[in-house]
């Protein structure tokens, strides 16, 4: 059988957290982004979500199909 294939949402970061608070610092990087113009590939959740939302001004994020 095969596995069902989980949603996903590609995030890149486009603009730098320098003289941003410190949470939203912390979010970057608890999304796996620490440098302009990473991407990371994360599953589609509610968390994830959340965390994008908080962020959103520093991020350039596509839906995957």
């Amino acid at each position: 059988m095969p596995a069902k294939k989980k949603a996903t949402v590609t995030v890149t970061q486009v603009k730098s957290p320098i003289g941003r608070k410190s949470d939203q610092r912390a979010t970057l990087i608890g999304l796996g982004l620490n440098k302009l113009h990473r991407t990371r590939e994360l599953e589609d959740t509610p968390s994830v979500r959340g965390m994008i939302e908080k962020v959103k001004h520093l991020l350039r994020v596509e839906d995957a199909a």
